[in-house]
């Protein structure tokens, strides 16, 4: 009877044992394995997208600045005005302005006069006429007197009566042809080329009197007012700064690398540190066709069309975009974060259900900011990656194959 007991307690140890270092081992491998974050590779969708930083500025722009010295007597705007394009923002005091500018009031209603008495008055063209039947007359009587004297002396004497009456004709003749000329260019009405400077005596004149003042130079919102009435101001003193903000855009430097794959017309996600939580929407509207240098690093100039900016987006604000390439379907992918970069080479680490790890070396394709397409290595579906490896398991790390 006790050598059966014996041969029972013998059998139940050794299970005993047995379990407990089944579980021991099991235990270890549960351990290591838990380390790391896993996920099984799969095919599926990847909109491939390319990101960039930039700055938000608005359609136009313009800093104004004071063209003469003087003493601001009005400002007629104040920041977040909305300005007609002419409209006048503001305006020196008339007493405190240069004597050429305050002489140039003179000078345009004395150019608004010529200009005027040329478009309006047939006095000239009458003149011109009067002139060229006195010339003609002129001529008629020299000729006669010509004539008189060929008949007289002979056309080929040198009698000097002759000779002057010679000379007194072909005057005649010349100012006839100069007064039939002046005659012809004006019969029609006053010459282009005198309106023309006229009209340019009119603009010099008020574009000396608009030196007095500052006006818009398109509609836009008034962004900044620095004069304020009793400043002295003097040439290029800043004034105002206003902007276009019927539309906004973003500007971005994407790297040659990327560029290619940018075209007019793709759409575009935006979001800004200024509206945290918020996304815009918005399309690539110009894409530079030649890159400048800056660090060594060739960059290509982007602009982005805001498509549903709101009043929260600002000229200057810093903008995060992704611009979107195109949509792959079916491809096989791999998250970013599992992916290492390891001796030039991009690879993932594959997880065997014996524990072992395996490094697979990979090429990607098309990004987006979770996923990459792979398009070339031996990467399986059904693979049980990696997500969160060491940048290089070391010696006394778990073992690991290549491949």
């Amino acid at each position: 009877m006790k050598k059966y007991r014996f041969w029972i307690i013998l059998v139940v140890v050794l299970i005993v044992a047995a379990a407990a270092w089944l579980g021991l081992r099991n235990l270890r491998a549960g351990g290591q394995n838990s380390l790391y974050q896993t996920v099984v590779v799969e095919r599926g969708t990847l909109t491939a997208t390319i990101g960039a930083t930039g700055t938000v500025r608005a359609n136009q722009t313009a800093h104004l600045a004071w063209q003469t010295s003087g003493t601001v007597l009005e400002v007629w705007v104040r920041p977040g005005d909305r300005v007609e394009t002419g409209q006048v923002l503001a305006t020196l005091d008339p007493a405190s302005l240069p004597q050429n500018i305050i002489l140039a009031q003179a000078d345009l209603v004395n150019a608004r006069r010529a200009l005027e008495s040329l478009q309006t008055s047939g006095a000239a063209a009458a003149q011109a006429e009067l002139a060229y039947y006195q010339a003609l007359d002129a001529r008629d009587a020299a000729q006669t007197r010509y004539d008189i004297l060929v008949s007289t002396y002979g056309e080929n004497s040198t009698a000097r009566p002759l000779l002057q009456a010679r000379a007194n004709l072909a005057l005649a003749e010349a100012r006839l042809a100069d007064a039939e000329r002046e005659y012809e260019r004006l019969r029609n009405g006053p010459d282009p080329e005198d309106v023309a400077a006229a009209e340019a005596r009119v603009r010099a004149a008020e574009a000396a009197l608009r030196a007095g003042q500052i006006t818009a130079p398109f509609a836009g919102t008034v962004m900044n007012v620095v004069p304020m009435p009793g400043d002295l101001v003097s040439p290029g003193l800043a004034a105002f700064r206003i902007d276009d903000l019927s539309r906004l855009l973003v500007d971005v430097q994407l790297s040659e690398v990327d560029i290619n794959s940018v075209e007019v017309g793709q759409s575009v996600l935006v979001t800004l540190d200024a509206a945290m939580g918020q996304e815009y929407h918005g399309r690539v509207i110009q894409v530079a066709r030649a890159g400048t240098v800056a660090a060594g690093t060739v960059n290509f100039a982007v602009v982005v069309e805001l498509t549903d900016a709101d009043a929260r987006i600002r000229p200057g604000m810093t903008a995060a975009v992704t611009i979107t390439v195109r949509q792959l379907e079916d491809v096989l992918l791999v998250p970013n974060r599992a992916v290492r970069l390891v001796e030039g080479q991009r690879v993932v680490y594959v997880l065997h259900s014996d524990g072992q790890i395996e490094r697979t070396v990979i090429t990607l394709g098309a990004s987006s900011d979770l996923m990459s397409e792979v398009i070339a290595g031996d990467l399986q579906v059904g693979d049980t990656i990696i997500l969160n490896p060491p940048a290089e398991f070391g010696q006394n790390g778990p073992p690991f194959m290549r491949r």
